[in-house]
């Protein structure tokens, strides 16, 4: 690979997969429609939530700079068998990743102009979670989706440059989309003290209906560590990605909440069901104007495209780091990088085709929006689970050990560290991880199965995560069959110390 990412790139790689401007476009309507107003107290918690994971990612990313971040972490912290299954799941997240965020232009293009609305005709509703809107956005993804897969196969320079152009357009727009909405408020701030406007309540009980709120938040904050994923391409890793990945989450964290806030303070109305239906964008239409709003629509279209694009950057390197230590099937075919560009082509090639058969295979599902979203992202935290929870146990069994934080980084500084807070700040990240992913993976069929009464609908996501572990037992076995004893980890072997990983 060629190491031609710097700093802002890094930060950007983090920060559009995150993407407020494409995930809060896309979900507001998902807990708005769960939790009303009220709903906007889901994202501080998840974003303290999260901002824990991303401390201890940071400390792994200054010690393992290495593509297939989250895959090397767990290896050597665990083992590589515990790996393996790590990164497999995440492999499967991150495609599955892909999709989602490849049919947020259906809640975008659509209200820039009807003629986007191929499904049915331009009069036909298309709201996301539609019969038509559902099967439009299946198209609209797949064009995009082809569209970025041949921009990650012919050049890391063309991606990460056309990715940086993205975020900068993205904060410009997230910055004139703040003023506009807190200079239309229509309404105070004890507003979201109450669950007004909540339509498709989870449970009877309110406890309940905030939980399955949250969903919109855990679908948002996710990706920040896909900056670990370019270490191998990032100048001066140890020290810059470390900081671009706490970053990334936190400028995300702090916009997303003004973005949710002025949302639902400059809402025309909070009951008429719009915002629990088309959600953010029909704010933006009603603040901005049609031209002027069609503008800023287009400008969170460009979001969109960044966000699908760095997505599949993330899991095209996750792809190559596994099959270049031999640990997929078809190793030499999937690790092949290109001469000219160092761009992993055939990985890229693989997520891309991968996304648009979850899409095909899903066409005529209205709950796509819902039920994508919530399998993947549950899939991407026990994907992380499978770092933080090996980090906590290996930092309680040294936790009476005098180590010292050895190492430094490229400009001879200490390398990140949480120091004599890691084990506190790991074990939160843990609670809060478990409790985030039984709600992802919840059988809610509000999510998972609209029609009411398809059992295999509502379960679908542990039938699916049950399916992918069997998947990858069934390939992880033949695999150990055919390399055997070949199998290694070339890069940064454990002679780099399991203390400095866990310090």
């Amino acid at each position: 690979m060629h190491r031609g990412v710097g700093t802002f790139a890094s930060f950007a790689a983090g920060f559009s997969f995150v993407s407020i401007l494409t995930t809060v476009d896309q979900f507001f309507f998902i807990g708005f429609g769960f939790g009303g107003a009220a709903f906007f107290w889901t994202w501080p918690v998840v974003f303290i939530g999260q901002l824990l994971v991303a401390y201890n990612f940071a400390t792994l990313a200054a010690r393992f700079p290495i593509s297939g971040a989250i895959y090397q972490w767990s290896s050597r912290l665990a083992g590589p068998t515990f790996g393996w299954f790590t990164g497999w799941v995440m492999v499967v997240a991150e495609i599955l990743t892909t999709a989602a965020a490849a049919i947020a232009l259906q809640a975008i293009l659509p209200q820039i102009w009807t003629g986007f609305q191929f499904m049915g005709g331009p009069d036909a509703d298309s709201s996301p979670t539609s019969p038509t809107g559902a099967a439009n956005a299946v198209v609209l993804g797949i064009i995009l989706l082809g569209i970025t897969t041949v921009i990650n196969a012919l050049s890391v320079r063309l991606m990460s440059a056309i990715n940086t152009a993205g975020v900068v357009l993205e904060l410009i727009g997230v910055a004139v989309v703040l003023v506009m909405l807190f200079t239309h408020v229509k309404r105070g701030l004890g507003t979201v003290m109450h669950a007004t406007g909540a339509t498709t309540p989870a449970h009877s009980n309110q406890v309940f209906a905030w939980a399955a709120s949250a969903l919109m938040a855990a679908y948002v904050m996710v990706g920040f560590d896909s900056a670990g994923e370019l270490s191998e391409e990032t100048h001066a890793p140890r020290r810059t990605t470390p900081r671009t990945i706490t970053r990334s989450l936190i400028v995300s964290g702090v916009l997303g909440m003004l973005l949710l806030l002025g949302g639902i303070l400059a809402a025309p109305s909070l009951t008429d069901g719009t915002l629990s239906s088309i959600g953010l964008p029909a704010v933006l239409s009603d603040v901005f104007g049609p031209t002027a709003g069609r503008i800023v629509l287009a400008d969170v279209a460009i979001a969109v495209f960044a966000c699908t694009l760095a997505i599949q950057t993330a899991g095209s390197r996750m792809i190559y780091s596994m099959a270049r230590e031999r640990s997929l099937p078809f190793p030499g075919f999937l690790s092949k990088v290109s001469k000219t560009n160092g761009a992993p082509f055939v990985s890229t090639f693989v997520v891309g085709i991968g996304a648009a058969i979850v899409l095909l295979i899903n066409i005529k599902q209205s709950a796509i929006f819902t039920a994508l979203a919530s399998l993947c992202i549950g899939m991407l935290y026990l994907a992380y689970l499978g770092v933080t929870v090996p980090l906590l146990i290996e930092r309680i069994r040294h936790r009476r050990d005098d180590l010292v934080l050895d190492g430094v980084d490229e400009h001879g500084n200490p390398l990140f560290a949480l120091g004599r807070w890691g084990i506190v700040v790991n074990g939160l990240a843990v609670v809060y991880q478990v409790v985030m992913a039984v709600n992802l993976l919840w059988p809610r069929s509000a999510v998972y199965d609209t029609t009411g009464h398809t059992w295999w609908l509502k379960w679908s996501a542990v039938l699916f995560i049950g399916l992918t572990l069997v998947a990858g037992f069934l390939i992880h076995r033949r695999n150990e069959q055919r390399e055997g004893a070949k199998q290694a980890m070339p890069y940064l072997p454990e002679t780099a110390g399991m203390e400095a990983a866990t310090a």
